[in-house]
């Protein structure tokens, strides 16, 4: 059970992913959450860090594509911007949307890591289809009511991982 939870990777920021060990591990392609992963929860400006790393991937040969939860009024203008595919209203966890990404990207499972702010969504959606999984700190304390009440069991899930040895201490 506790490695549907447990994401390979736990960083602060999508700006400390090694892309060396991603190429290393043959990772093709990545998905990428967009509130809170690469722009704080309700804005819809990019940091200007986070589009040079984007850039800097899609340059390195990865192929990139968001997967949102969120609508494509919140976040088209953003993946026109980056010009990067994207899947809007995700319902993650669920494997379709995941699904769809890869088809996008014309790549597997194996080839491809999911980067993400939530357990939950992000995490647990990639590892049930097998993908590497990278768990990003929120940019942003501001969240759907929803969001602050599943952060907490999160934390406490993260904790229990964290007192096994499975995952990092960041």
């Amino acid at each position: 059970m506790w490695k549907y939870f447990c994401p390979d990777r736990y960083v602060k920021s999508i700006l400390e992913i090694d892309t060396g060990l991603l190429q290393a591990r043959g990772i093709k392609g990545v998905i990428v959450d967009m509130d809170n992963t690469i722009i704080p929860y309700h804005q819809r400006q990019i940091d200007a860090r986070v589009q040079e790393w984007m850039e800097q991937m899609k340059e390195q040969g990865f192929k990139l594509c968001i997967v949102s939860n969120n609508t494509a009024v919140q976040g088209e203008e953003l993946a026109r911007q980056l010009d990067i595919p994207a899947v809007w209203y995700a319902v993650k966890p669920r494997r379709r949307a995941f699904r769809k990404a890869l088809h996008q990207m014309g790549l597997s499972a194996g080839k491809v890591a999911v980067v993400g702010d939530q357990v939950f969504t992000d995490v647990l959606g990639g590892n049930r289809l097998g993908m590497y999984t990278v768990l990003v700190v929120p940019l942003s304390q501001k969240e759907m009511f929803w969001t602050k009440a599943v952060r907490a069991v999160e934390r406490k899930i993260l904790q229990s991982l964290q007192n096994r040895g499975l995952l990092e201490k960041i």
